[in-house]
């Protein structure tokens, strides 16, 4: 088998070693176009996790790693003068050069060919002439511009310029440093990765790097000045460069990695933000999978499709993690106001991937004194700390999701309401949310969706109402007002969902006379005295709530439905006073908030969900929704439910644990306005991470809580927790603890003879 590696990076050299060593008869060939010695950056951090598959893989690479490593535990966040301190971490990180050359060594001894200061040939030649083409050559990988159309990548630049930096002595802690200069915030970060040397990288927002004046300057000037603005952490020392440069980091996806014989490896197929040191290991951790799968695959087709099957999902977690992380150095000055422990806290957590209960785990004196900063009891998780709207303490920050059930008869909840909203006030939630409740008959979704436009249908509500207040008091339970607009008149979910009714339909009004899907019902563009009629409709369906004894009130801006549909541009096309610029678009869902306040009692809280992004080109983006959640502030609106997408069939969302946090983060700090955070949050431990961190005030679950309507209380009880924030139902107090389980652990023997 022959084998061409473009690139000599550290993907490309062990996947060069592993292939040659596990069947010494291949021909593998290395190009590279730099020296030996020439490199970009300065160390490289590897989890153990990755330092375990290299010792599985190869001992002779693992040792001569092991005795090069420097290794520390700490992390150290100086933020306005004050430094915190995180330890139990774990890092490995040693000098790029010598990565190169202990990769260097390896493949000579096994017989790889190096050439190094040499391009390439075309990768149509190599493809010809060999096996297996393995594309490492980087970020601006020309195997992947050459065939672009198949491997369809897709490359997003970022808000951040960052240069790679060295100083001559070795940071006790990985540190991170905030700099609040006169041009804007810059920050640090830093790690050893020799007894006498650290990495160090500078990064800032384009706009203060222009503002600084950086543009401006030559490597060795921006060096000096970067060396001044951190002299603090640097001790006065200067900074060196080697062959890097300011440049802004991006993002590479793929659809594809291979294409026939050529398959692409490290950052030529993917890369992940320096800030969760993962380029390197992502890189190693594909030449480990690649080879394993040549292995074990009986051909190459196979084995390509195998290659591409393990690693995707892996990489995709980690840019993901990635991503999040880099977003919120980009957004930093947002955060720049939390107490200290908090702002340390929530850098730690920024990627989702170290978490409140991991944290505590490896650092319990840290994590308790920011929950001590925040205002917990002691032993008390944040997820049950009490939150005040308005005139309604809560008890907990967990809230019942609403979620639709597509089980009311004409509108009127029954019995399946009254089991479904009690068992989950009965599981321990603060807040239970019912579904979006319709303000007319023909603002139902389906015809099993409930309603508050009738005196019948409010009766029934009062039956659920008070099952909650007399059996589960200290739960609070709200409802959710809205109108479905263009996407009405459809079947039961289970039946098919948006898909329209066989019979029985029913006319359908939105924004613009724009159907939801291609097929879909087209509904009619709503005159100015249908908006003053619907007006009404919400006003007396708040009335109506009131009456029927719900402690919260929320007005359903979001997922595509009326109110939705003059928020988005895409949804709404009107030329006249409702349509347009983006305030426009607004005057509509704010009229309809004024009136549901103006009949809700003053002492309720109101609070609004909303799409902070259609996942679309041309729609409601992040920054749109910062100005439609700071319009509902000013109206009255107690706190924004951050939803995301639902508004056009064609959004392409980017799913992920806890994927919509980050909107509803953004709004709590630019509009300072409490938020209730949701989407696959599916964790207790993801509640106390989101909630500590200062991201959001409430964390709202849906799935989590059909799996189990106990959620909350089971999560106390696997916390430990026993106290106000999760009061079991006194029926239910036998069952607060685990139940017994069959016995798992045998007697260890005591003693071992030999034969």
């Amino acid at each position: 088998m022959r084998v061409a590696i473009i690139g000599g990076g550290p993907g490309g050299l062990y996947a060069a070693a592993l292939l040659k060593r596990l069947d010494p008869t291949r021909d593998v060939t290395v190009w590279e176009r730099n020296a030996p010695d020439e490199t970009f950056g300065f160390g490289v951090v590897l989890s153990d996790e990755t330092l375990g598959g290299i010792e599985h893989a190869d001992p002779v690479v693992y040792e001569a790693l092991r005795q090069d490593f420097v290794r520390w535990d700490d992390i150290d966040i100086v933020h306005r003068g004050t430094r915190h301190r995180s330890g139990g971490h774990g890092f490995a990180a040693l000098g790029r050069h010598r990565l190169l050359a202990i990769l260097h060594e390896r493949c000579r001894s096994l017989g790889v060919e190096l050439r190094f200061s040499t391009e390439a040939p075309p990768v149509d030649r190599l493809a010809a002439d060999h096996d297996l083409v393995i594309a490492a050559d980087g970020v601006h990988s020309t195997t992947r511009d050459t065939y672009c159309p198949v491997f369809r990548p897709q490359v997003s630049a970022h808000r951040c310029r960052y240069i790679w930096l060295a100083a001559d002595f070795a940071f006790d802690a990985f540190r991170f440093e905030i700099a609040e200069t006169e041009h804007g915030v810059m920050q640090l970060h830093g790690y050893p990765y020799a007894a006498d040397s650290s990495t160090v990288i500078v990064e800032m927002r384009e706009e203060v790097w222009r503002a600084a004046g950086f543009d401006e300057l030559d490597e060795q000037e921006s060096v000096a000045r970067c060396a001044k603005i951190f002299a603090e952490a640097l001790r006065g020392r200067p900074l060196r460069s080697g062959t890097s440069a300011w440049t802004t980091f991006r993002t590479v996806v793929n659809d594809r990695w291979s294409h026939g014989n050529v398959v692409l490896l490290g950052d030529a197929a993917h890369t992940a933000h320096f800030s969760i040191g993962s380029g390197t290991k992502l890189a190693v951790e594909d030449a480990l999978a690649l080879a394993a799968c040549l292995a074990e695959q009986d051909t190459l087709e196979q084995a390509l499709a195998a290659y591409e099957e393990e690693r995707k999902p892996v990489v995709a977690s980690t840019q993901r993690a990635a991503r999040a992380s880099l977003e919120w150095f980009e957004n930093l000055p947002l955060y720049l106001g939390q107490p200290p422990r908090q702002f340390a806290f929530n850098l730690l957590t920024r990627s989702r991937r170290v978490t409140h209960g991991n944290l505590r785990l490896r650092d319990s004196r840290f994590t308790e004194s920011v929950e001590r900063e925040f205002g917990c009891p002691p032993g008390t998780p944040p997820m049950f700390t009490p939150f005040r709207l308005r005139g309604l303490t809560l008890r907990n920050r967990v809230v019942v999701s609403p979620m639709d059930m597509y089980s009311a008869t004409d509108g009127v909840p029954g019995d399946f309401h009254l089991v479904h909203l009690g068992a989950r006030a009965l599981g321990g939630a603060g807040l239970v949310m019912t579904e979006m409740v319709c303000v007319s008959a023909e603002g139902r979704i389906t015809p099993g969706c409930a309603g508050l436009y009738t005196g019948r249908q409010a009766e029934a509500w009062r039956r659920v109402t008070d099952f909650v207040h007399r059996q589960s008091p200290g739960t609070a339970i709200g409802v959710q007002l809205g109108h479905s607009g263009r996407k009405g008149s459809t079947k039961l979910m289970w039946e098919g969902m948006d898909e329209p009714l066989p019979t029985g339909n029913w006319p359908l009004v939105a924004a613009s006379p724009l159907p939801y899907k291609p097929g879909g019902q087209t509904p009619r563009e709503l005159s100015r005295a249908q908006l003053t009629d619907l007006r009404e409709q919400f006003a007396a369906a708040a009335w109506r709530a009131a009456r029927a004894g719900f402690d919260l009130l929320e007005l359903h801006c979001a997922h595509g439905y009326l109110l939705s549909g003059f928020l988005s541009p895409l949804t709404n096309r009107r030329t006249d006073a409702y349509g347009g610029s983006p305030e426009k678009r607004l005057r509509f869902p704010l009229e309809v908030f004024d009136a549901v306040r103006g009949v809700w009692p003053a002492e309720r809280p109101m609070t609004v969900r909303i799409s902070a992004t259609d996942w679309a080109e041309g729609g409601t983006s992040a920054e749109d929704a910062v100005e439609i959640a700071r319009a509902f502030a000013a109206h009255g609106a107690d706190a924004i439910d951050v939803s995301t997408g639902q508004v056009v069939a064609e959004e392409r969302p980017e799913f992920g644990r806890s994927y919509q946090t980050p909107f509803a983060d953004r709004i709590r700090h630019e509009v300072r306005i409490p938020v209730i955070a949701v989407g696959a949050i599916s964790s207790w431990d993801d509640v106390n991470s989101l909630i500590l961190a200062g991201r959001t005030d409430l964390c709202a679950l849906a799935r989590p809580h059909l799996y189990d309507p106990h959620w909350t209380l089971h999560a106390a009880a696997e916390q430990g927790y026993d106290g106000p924030g999760a009061v079991w139902p006194a029926p239910y107090r036998a069952g607060s603890r685990r139940p017994q389980t069959g016995r798992t652990d045998a007697p260890k023997p005591r003693l071992s003879l030999g034969g």
